[in-house]
């Protein structure tokens, strides 16, 4: 019996409009644990102001219906009508999703030239997610009240209640919606953390947070941090030692800087312990959890002054090499970057993807801690002898793997090009598609740890492969042996004391056929390798389809080359370009047409360079095995061509295929 066929014409469409998509799919917007980054965008709001040089105290308030007040004594959202749409700006900020005052930032001349908001969401995702939020501006001698609730569906209406003298600032109270959340309240923990870190990151402002208890008064903390970053890092190390004082610093890009805008920059708090403390980082105030592209940058600029001091000082025994872990593994940071205009991965802006962070902040710290360094030798020398312990553990761990190693027949594939590290923490190889894309990937690839196989054509479909006839294909045996693993199954233990490579990562290209490599390959490895995937060892790289090139901006703002990984990147680098002032004609865009089309320095920096790649590492979802068997039954089985085209009508409607 044929099902009748579903409704399709010109009213299925549906457009969402204002706040909508953010209550469609909340957490492409923000995270859905609790409220609390939603709170943090007022929070960031204030703070904003507090770096800017107009705000001296932010306070914020937990009362006990779960809403929280954040009020600051800056200027005051201005509450006039925008000269194009036509409403109070203060209404554009807290109900239009693209809209904001931090735009502008084109030299570090913008109102917010180094604010961590820069994806033009902000509290208006807050509003879209709150039942109700209330808004007073104290700005030009007057108290300006409105109100939003629904959603930010149903606006107030703008009012003047009063004046207010010379006072300025906002107040804004939320109430998060506890639809949209797994917990409806903002955990006290986290709330106190970000405010602390404001505290730590804004010299002269005072951090209060009042907490509303059902009988007694408040309970009321202030935070005041005189000694900056290197106190802090003192308080996280709590009664542990460090083996030498901690060095504490920052540095600024100035007027003739020729590749930094600025103010750009970076201030920090280091130390080493015998026992790691967590480090903490943040970009323009905000907490970068993730880390990113700045962390690499500190640990870059830090290997480099430790590599010369030691150098310098004839310190380094003989047959020891050194390097960046071995320095890097038992130092813990506070990094507070300034960037005009960095780069997240995601909307909650928890890593930064922003590439010339690396530069910056390495260029701005290595010559000062040389200089420290020198200047305190004892302590130079303690940190040398510390990383100097790291290394030569690092190289007998090593060795160990290497007598493992030499006591197999396998004979190595002709076309690997191998990497010189023996240790599994760091090395990995790259499953290339192509021998053009594997000759530029020799070129590109650091010798030290990372080693090149190319493939040829498409691998076989080794899903119902037997696993006695699974070396007879040529390529999946040149895989199997590079790797140093045996076929086995997903029961039981899997002898995994051979594996040559702790990340193996597939690089294929940005298309069609790349995509269809990168599904083969990952059948193999969850079909006779799954203990590799179940253990984090395989990742997917992902190379950019697109290249633009952007023009050089006065003397300040050099010429810059960016990549987007697929059409949404591309538009919304479009978007942001435009923003800053630059002519679309004036942007030129590239389509690679694969990984061999890229010259090694951009295959380094896109794909394989550790401090700005993207690679995304492959794994089970928790409880989804018997479903991910029956998926992969269904798309690879060769008996199921006719479940394929059903699924394939079904689901057709929904693919984004770049043909």
């Amino acid at each position: 019996m044929n099902k009748p066929q579903p409704h399709y014409d010109e009213s299925s469409f549906r457009v969402l409009k204002g706040l909508e998509p953010v209550r469609e799919r909340p957490g492409m917007y923000t995270r859905t644990d609790s409220p609390a980054h939603i709170i943090q965008e007022v929070i960031d709001n204030a703070a904003d102001e507090a770096l800017g040089g107009f705000a001296k105290k932010i306070h914020v308030t937990q009362h006990l219906d779960g809403s929280i007040t954040v009020s600051d004594d800056g200027r005051g959202i201005p509450v006039g009508v925008h000269p194009q749409e036509g409403v109070p700006v203060v209404v554009l900020a807290y109900t239009r999703l693209h809209a904001g005052g931090k735009f502008d930032k084109r030299d570090g001349n913008g109102a917010y030239a180094f604010s961590g908001g820069l994806h033009g969401v902000g509290v208006s995702v807050t509003n879209a997610l709150s039942t109700r939020i209330e808004v007073e501006v104290r700005r030009e001698g007057r108290i300006h009240r409105i109100d939003f609730s629904n959603g930010g569906e149903t606006v107030g209406e703008l009012r003047t209640e009063g004046e207010c003298g010379r006072q300025t600032g906002t107040r804004v109270r939320v109430w998060p919606d506890s639809r949209y959340f797994d917990h409806p309240r903002v955990p006290i923990g986290e709330l106190e953390r970000l405010l602390r870190s404001k505290a730590v990151l804004l010299p002269g402002v005072s951090v209060r947070l009042d907490i509303e208890q059902a009988s007694g008064p408040a309970l009321s903390k202030l935070w005041s941090y005189p000694d900056g970053l290197a106190g802090y890092l003192r308080e996280l190390a709590g009664e542990l030692e460090p083996v030498c004082p901690p060095y504490a610093g920052e540095r600024y890009a100035t007027a003739d800087d020729p590749a930094f805008a600025v103010g750009e920059g970076a201030a920090w708090a280091i130390g080493w312990f015998e026992s790691v403390i967590p480090s903490e980082s943040y970009v323009n105030l905000i907490p970068t959890v993730a880390g990113g592209t700045h962390e690499s940058g500190l640990r870059s600029g830090v290997f480099e002054a430790v590599r010369s001091f030691i150098e310098h000082h004839a310190l380094l025994p003989r047959g020891v090499k050194l390097q960046q872990e071995d320095v890097c593994a038992k130092m813990s940071f506070v990094l507070s970057a300034r960037l005009l205009d960095p780069q997240f991965q995601g909307q909650v802006k928890e890593k930064l993807n922003s590439r010339e962070a690396v530069k910056l902040v390495s260029g701005q710290i290595r010559d000062p801690f040389e200089i420290w360094l020198n200047n305190h030798v004892d302590a130079g020398r303690a940190i040398a002898e510390l990383s100097i312990r790291q290394a030569m553990a690092r190289q007998k761990s090593a060795q160990k793997v290497e007598k493992k190693k030499t006591s197999g027949v396998a004979v190595l594939p002709g076309k690997l090009s191998d990497c010189e590290s023996e240790d599994l923490a760091e090395n990995e190889i790259f499953l290339v598609e192509g021998d053009s894309a594997g000759g530029s990937a020799k070129m590109a690839r650091n010798k030290e740890t990372q080693a090149i196989l190319p493939l040829r054509g498409k691998v076989q479909n080794a899903w119902e492969v037997d696993p006695d006839r699974l070396l007879a294909n040529a390529e999946i045996h040149d895989i199997a042996v590079a790797l140093g693993v045996d076929a086995h199954g997903a029961v039981g233990e899997a002898d995994l004391s051979g594996l040559r490579y702790g990340k193996v990562v597939i690089m294929s290209d940005a298309d069609v056929d790349g995509a269809h490599i990168q599904t083969l390959l990952l059948t193999l490895f969850f079909r006779h390798f799954p203990k590799l995937i179940e253990r984090g060892h395989i990742h997917v790289a992902q190379p950019p389809l697109y290249r633009i090139d952007v023009p050089a901006q006065g003397k300040k703002r050099p010429a810059r080359r960016l990549y987007a990984l697929d059409d949404g990147e591309l538009t919304a680098i479009r978007d942001r370009l435009v923003k800053e002032g630059f002519r679309p004609d004036a942007i030129e865009v590239g389509r690679f047409k694969g990984l061999g089309e890229m010259n090694p320095d951009q295959l380094r920096e896109t794909t394989m360079d550790p401090a700005t790649r993207r690679v995304l590492p492959v794994r089970v979802r928790s409880g989804a095995m018997d479903d991910t068997l029956r998926m992969f039954t269904l798309l690879m089985g060769k008996g199921e061509a006719s479940g394929r085209r059903a699924w394939m009508e079904e689901k057709g409607d929904s693919v984004e295929a770049d043909v």
